[in-house]
């Protein structure tokens, strides 16, 4: 229990902690960020696939490639409809920098910090899940990869909320609050396996396509928007790899 609080405070700290370089480095370049956003894509790909993905597909028994499949596009679609309510980074960052003056621009600045914020659950309760199945290498795994994910997010959120007149002190409390909501979904996705052991191959496969539709619909398209797409590419292939690595030599 200890490490699984540990690690949803090391999830949602993330987030903090890429805030707090957004304070520092405002100005960083796109291609740069690319490749951070890139490489943390690369993670969570490895950590959907071996670490949520095929333990379900061990974990389900005679029914398992349905019950996988069927888990991987519920979670897909579970961010089709929160995207449809509050649409996410590449969908609001830009609106959030060319938004005019006054209420309109504020306004689009929180619904922008809001949409990270519903969006951190999904990503929270996938931690969770993987601590759900007992398999401590593959959950830690998993946070990492999603950690990775939430420091440029991080970094994001500074940007636009400062443009729009928002004290560095309240930018930096309504950034922590989003990662506060990843540690309650970290616990939420624990505790619900726990309490539930049969529904952990679909929970396993849901966490995982929730993480592939990250990964596919928002930081991918991210990472190629800004002329460095070759760069993004081998990063992404470089975090693959390397938690590729880190899951045949720990075993």
């Amino acid at each position: 229990m200890r490490l699984v609080l540990l690690t949803a405070l090391g999830v949602g700290g993330a987030t903090v902690f890429g805030a707090v370089i957004g304070f520092f480095f405002k100005k960083i370049s796109h291609r740069f960020s690319d490749i951070v956003l890139a490489f943390a894509a690369g993670v969570m790909l490895a950590a959907a696939v071996l670490g949520l993905i095929l333990p379900a597909l061990d974990y389900a028994g005679r029914l398992g490639l349905l019950i996988v499949i069927g888990g991987i596009f519920a979670g897909a679609l579970c961010l089709v409809c929160i995207d449809r309510l509050v649409p996410h980074l590449h969908r609001l960052a830009g609106g959030a920098e060319e938004a005019h003056h006054g209420n309109e621009r504020l306004n689009k600045v929180f619904l922008f910090v809001m949409a990270i914020a519903i969006h951190n659950l999904p990503e929270g309760i996938a931690a969770g899940v993987g601590f759900g199945s007992g398999n401590t290498g593959d959950a830690l795994m998993i946070a990492l990869g999603i950690a990775l994910q939430n420091i440029p997010e991080g970094m994001v959120i500074i940007g636009p909320m400062l443009a729009a007149g928002i004290s560095p002190r309240k930018t930096l409390l309504y950034a922590s609050l989003t990662g506060v909501v990843e540690v309650v979904g970290t616990f939420v996705g624990y505790f619900a396996v726990s309490l539930a052991t049969a529904v952990l191959p679909f929970a396993l496969a849901f966490a995982g396509g929730t993480m592939l539709y990250v990964v596919s619909d928002e930081m991918i398209p991210e990472t190629h928007a800004h002329g460095g797409e070759k760069g993004a590419t081998f990063a992404l292939l470089v975090g693959f790899c390397l938690m590729l690595a880190m899951d045949v030599l720990l075993g």
